[in-house]
């Protein structure tokens, strides 16, 4: 009888390894990690892709498969699902979160409305995690591909009673001060409207106070300051697959950050921020949804081998929320095609600024496209394009190559479903199974201690 239930629990737990994608050989690593380093966190690295719900992960899976194999392949992120997060605010008005109510309940560990960066339903600063962090002694980063005093980040590092202060969260990262220091040893990003204006120059502050500040690519990484600002751009940075290389990818920041950051004796806190994976969403693009879903995915592939090397590094990477109802199939076609999103070189952003430029809609569909367009789809662009609205004709755009791929969205907000948690170090159990958001950031404070 025993005999029997041992055999019998031994398959209950291959099934199960067999569901989240853990081995036993993943499990015998894991375990062989946890004991070298006795559990301890000295690092502490969270990355979210802002808009990433599960069907973005899903369909990216898609994007990277191999289809001369039978089986769909594994990519970076199936590797350390651990569970799910529920996103929910607390809102009187509102049951469905935006990114600042979200970030402050995974920066904060506290449920508070939409649009709150850091304060509660009392308007009250909340400590943050970046903040325990720095008053221990901890270097402090923050990297994020939207402007750096965008929600997410901000709530990491600042507080305001309301995201769209954008001014008073730049002037944040300065004035507000631990133990007579900057909160944020390096802060990477768009957003130089918002530091270099007529009524004060937090660039030059900044630097005044040894902060290094680059603004492109090459300049970040010939830096060699442990403080260092980088804005490369007005405000949010273009798509992935949009940007010069004088921008840097969130892959390179990344870097520049862990190799600043890691220099730190007694270890750091790094948010990394996908951040336009939501600004996609939100206009139903599924071609600058993946080309950001790639982006986010080196630099989540890049932490994981720091983490790797470092073992006291705990990683932890979710999303705030999914946007725009993604999903993989519509018209009740069976079918999802991802070289139709292959086939585009830019995303339909970038093209429709070309053609409100002035240049041809053929001329511009031609160089950024490799598929032929059918009358149908040309003349509906064309159309868009009559009508000298840039927000049409990228709509228009976008939804031939939805169309394509069998893509579908059904709103252009966000949408309240539970979001995918990954994670990979020492203490991957506190993030396991389904989680409230706001378990995140009160599990980082006990690492932190």
């Amino acid at each position: 009888m025993r005999k029997k239930i041992w055999v019998i629990a031994t398959i209950s737990l291959l099934i199960i390894g067999s569901v989240i994608g853990i081995n036993s050989t993943d499990t015998n690593a894991k375990s062989s990690n946890q004991k070298h380093n006795n559990g301890k966190v000295k690092n502490v690295i969270v990355l979210i892709g802002d808009g990433m719900g599960p069907a973005y992960t899903t369909a990216y899976r898609y994007m990277k498969d191999n289809p001369s194999t039978p089986q769909m392949e594994e990519t970076i992120f199936d590797k350390y699902l651990v569970g799910m997060a529920k996103t929910y605010p607390e809102d009187s008005e509102e049951n469905v979160t935006d990114s600042a109510a979200a970030a402050t309940s995974m920066a904060a560990g506290v449920k508070t409305y939409n649009g709150a960066i850091s304060v509660d339903n009392d308007k009250e600063s909340v400590k943050t995690i970046l903040e325990a962090a720095k008053e221990s002694g901890k270097a402090t980063g923050l990297v994020a591909t939207s402007q750096i005093n965008h929600a997410t980040p901000a709530a990491f590092g600042t507080h305001d009673e309301s995201r769209h202060n954008y001014n008073d969260i730049a002037d944040d990262y300065f004035d507000d001060m631990i133990n007579g220091e900057h909160k944020v040893d390096v802060l990477l990003g768009g957003g130089t409207k918002y530091f270099d204006r007529e009524d004060r120059n937090l660039i030059n502050e900044f630097k005044a106070d040894g902060y290094n500040y680059v603004t492109t690519t090459e300049e970040m990484l010939e830096n060699e300051n442990d403080h260092l600002l980088g804005l490369f751009a007005p405000v949010g940075f273009p798509k992935a697959i949009d940007r010069k290389e004088s921008t840097p990818s969130l892959d390179e920041m990344t870097s520049e950050a862990l190799e600043k950051l890691s220099q730190e004796k007694d270890g750091f806190f790094l948010m990394v921020e996908g951040s336009q994976i939501d600004w996609a969403g939100h206009a139903n693009d599924s071609v600058g949804a993946m080309s950001e879903m790639e982006d986010f995915a080196k630099a989540f592939e890049t932490v994981i081998e720091f983490a790797k090397e470092n073992e006291h590094t705990q990683v932890v990477l979710t999303a705030d929320h999914s946007t725009g109802g993604f999903s993989i199939g519509r018209d009740g076609v069976y079918n999802f095609n991802p070289e139709a999103i292959k086939a585009a070189k830019r995303t339909p952003e970038f093209m429709a600024q070309k053609i409100i430029e002035g240049n041809s809609v053929e001329e511009v569909l031609s160089k950024y496209v490799t598929f032929d367009f059918t009358q149908k789809e040309l003349k509906a662009i064309k159309d868009a394009a009559s009508k000298d609205d840039f927000d049409t004709l990228y709509s228009t755009i976008s939804e031939v190559f939805n169309d394509r791929a069998g893509v579908g969205f059904t709103t252009s907000g966000h949408t309240g479903v539970d979001v995918p948690v990954y994670a990979y170090g020492p203490k991957n159990e506190a993030f396991s199974g389904l989680i409230e958001n706001t378990d995140i950031a009160e599990e980082i404070f006990g690492f932190l201690k």
